[in-house]
């Protein structure tokens, strides 16, 4: 079983000044379909690692969609398109209000590239606001992933190479006609992934608001798995900026997972800058799969995350026969961040392990929040990782 260890040496207990607000939380509850996602109690999951209480914040259904990635790609497009709008966009209640606005933009089309939930969120809000859709996606991308996007009324632009590729691709797109609308970020593309990574904020607010409603107190440990950063960023900002979670101890303790093969932000926090890890990327945990870290991610993932572990692909269908036990359909990348925990706790007793266990200091009262980022979004896939015995 392969597992890298970093216990990130530039990890501060405050790294934002500024405060996220509520403003896409609001928005996403204007959408048809919104409702919150479950934040589901897991005694199953705290058992078999030994805690207190585990939390799973469910999003195999978020506005329609199998992932959570709508929330960012949805709030990034109305901020630019607000932009785009001489006057903004001014007082809307329906989407069907909101289409009507967007007349004098069109012809336009969404642009985005993808390892599958980002680009059909980003087709579907298309799709909603009566606009085209063009999405690249790398070769190796199973057919039940390129079949859905199509479904949204996309054009699905095969690439010859990896995600890094296709984002390559994409970007070429931008102008008066096309919208890019990338979670990742290069120095002169910043504004749309910084929106993304606001948009994500609603997951967040939504499991404050439940825990209070609850009565009960906030995380001592938040797993988030990392593909480009942008989800991770969002997490960051959420327990490590200047504002603490309402009944949250001040800073729970922040960990990382990504694919052994696609680790990324692990080797660019041990080299202390942005560094890329070359292709191909071939995890099953697909939406893992990049070799850059996003560049408006970087100064919130470098510096709020408190261990990074990378593992390989096993963990993950371990932890989605475990989420199944539990209930929670969770794919290949929604179980992930579950598997690199499960595998740093068990794991061995080399001074990397150990000390990563005293830096995030898990024990039999610990409270740990888990994000399924994802559904079965290769139902083939997800049925033979459930029907094998490990």
């Amino acid at each position: 079983m392969t597992i890298r260890i970093l216990v990130n040496p530039l990890a501060r207990e405050v790294i934002e000044d500024e405060v996220p607000d509520r403003a896409p939380l609001l928005f996403h509850r204007r959408l048809p379909g919104y409702r919150e996602s479950p934040l589901v109690d897991a005694p199953e999951i705290a058992g078999v690692m030994g805690v207190g209480k585990v939390w799973v914040k469910d999003e195999s259904e978020r506005l329609g969609l199998p992932a959570f990635k709508i929330l960012g790609a949805s709030w990034a497009i109305y901020r630019t398109l607000e932009e785009r709008l001489p006057g903004g966009l001014g007082a809307w209640e329906t989407i069907d209000e909101l289409r009507e606005k967007l007349e004098p933009l069109r012809p336009l089309s969404l642009v985005a590239a993808t390892d599958g939930n980002h680009g059909r969120a980003v087709a579907r809000v298309a799709r909603l606001l009566g606009l085209g859709a063009r999405i690249y996606v790398p070769e190796d991308m199973v057919a039940a992933r390129r079949e859905a996007i199509a479904r949204e009324g996309a054009e699905l632009v095969v690439v010859e190479g990896s995600y890094d590729e296709a984002v390559e691709r994409s970007a070429e797109e931008a102008g008066e006609r096309g919208l890019v609308v990338s979670d990742m970020s290069w120095p002169g593309y910043e504004r749309i992934p910084a929106w993304v990574i606001e948009g994500y904020s609603t997951m967040l607010w939504e499991i404050e608001d439940e825990l209070r409603r609850r009565g009960e107190r906030g995380p001592d440990l938040v797993v988030a798995q990392v593909g480009v950063g942008a989800f991770a960023a969002a997490v960051v900002r959420h327990f490590r900026g200047a504002r603490a979670p309402t009944g949250s101890p001040p800073r729970p303790k922040l960990l990382a997972v990504e694919p052994a093969g696609a680790a990324c932000l692990l080797q660019s926090v041990a080299a202390r800058r942005i560094v890329s890890v070359p292709g191909p990327h071939t995890s099953i945990m697909a939406g893992l799969n990049c070799g850059r870290p996003s560049l408006i991610a970087w100064p919130a993932v470098s510096r709020g995350i408190d261990v990074l572990v990378a593992v390989d692909d096993e963990p993950a269908r371990e932890a989605m026969r475990l989420m199944a036990l539990s209930g929670i359909v969770s794919g290949e990348t929604g179980a992930s961040g579950l598997g690199g925990l499960l595998e740093l706790l068990r794991g061995g007793e080399s001074p990397g392990h150990e000390e990563a266990r005293r830096v995030l200091g898990v024990g039999p009262d610990s409270r740990v929040l888990i994000f399924s980022s994802e559904g079965a979004t290769d139902p083939d896939g997800y049925r033979k990782v459930l029907s094998a015995t490990g």
